[in-house]
């Protein structure tokens, strides 16, 4: 009985390792980092065939250095905006680009070391400080991963445990308050030295002043380092200082520019910001 159930098993699994991806990398390309950070060209992109499209004509550019925020409620396809410059979906009508190049022309491991990202949910592993900063670059120093600790205002709280960067984290980092949990999230995404940090709602925990921290630290290292930020938010304050701000509603761009411009000419923002 046992074999029988074994065998059974074993055929499940086997189907699984025979799953071929749907997406696949393309053979490699060179970047060029003289062209915009990310391209959106009349984008389109729908779940399922039949589906109304989550996100539908998405037009932007995003030169390297600047700032681009991401509003929006609930279902407004700001995720989706966000898995389809990253690659993890592909678009169905368009072109997105990254670095003069299109996305289907990288492989995987060229794609991805582009961008660090801090998700919406935190996700922290049990083990120390130290091993959940180098799931971002395994190669990472103490010292670079302090300056990452630093720069997302994490600094002060990991100072302050007599541990340091040995510090253990529990599962999912419950003993970590909400804030503490996403500025790690933010550091960790920071020591890996992405050309493009995208922040999905990582803030929402913080108080308004770290958060204006945060945001004169990221604003400092796109000045001098000039790295690429993308923040999607529901705060309009997390977001006013951006460069451009795109505003979603039903998968539509209902609104692009900066802050000023869109509380004169998108009822949905000002709806937002009051």
């Amino acid at each position: 009985v046992i074999f029988t159930k074994a065998s059974a098993s074993a055929a499940r699994i086997n189907e699984v390792f025979d799953t071929k991806p749907s997406i696949q990398e393309g053979k490699g390309a060179a970047p060029d980092y003289d062209a915009p950070a990310v391209e959106l060209k009349n984008v389109t992109f729908s779940y399922t065939e039949s589906g109304n499209p989550a996100l539908e004509n998405a037009n932007l550019t995003l030169n390297k250095g600047e700032s681009l925020g991401i509003l929006g409620g609930t279902g407004s396809g700001k995720t989706t905006l966000i898995n389809l410059i990253t690659g993890l979906y592909r678009v169905k009508t368009g072109e997105v680009r990254v670095f003069g190049n299109d996305i289907k022309d990288y492989t995987f491991e060229e794609l991805y070391s582009f961008f660090g990202v801090a998700p919406q949910k935190c996700v922290l592993f049990s083990g120390t400080v130290r091993d959940n900063m180098k799931w971002g670059n395994e190669a990472a120093t103490d010292e670079e991963i302090n300056l990452a600790i630093e720069r997302a205002q994490a600094k002060e709280f990991v100072e302050a445990k007599k541990e340091g960067l040995d510090f253990v984290i529990a599962q999912e980092g419950k003993n970590l308050s909400g804030g503490q949990r996403q500025r790690l999230t933010i550091a960790r995404a920071l020591v890996k030295n992405p050309k493009i940090l995208i922040l999905d709602d990582s803030s929402s925990a913080l108080d308004f002043a770290t958060d204006a921290k945060l945001r004169k630290s990221l604003g400092k290292m796109r000045e001098e380092e000039k790295l690429t930020t993308i923040t999607v938010s529901q705060r309009v304050t997390g977001l006013k200082y951006c460069d451009e701000i795109i505003v979603l509603e039903d998968g539509k761009t209902v609104g692009k520019g900066k802050h000023d411009e869109l509380m004169s000419s998108c009822e949905t923002y000002r709806e937002i910001f009051m």
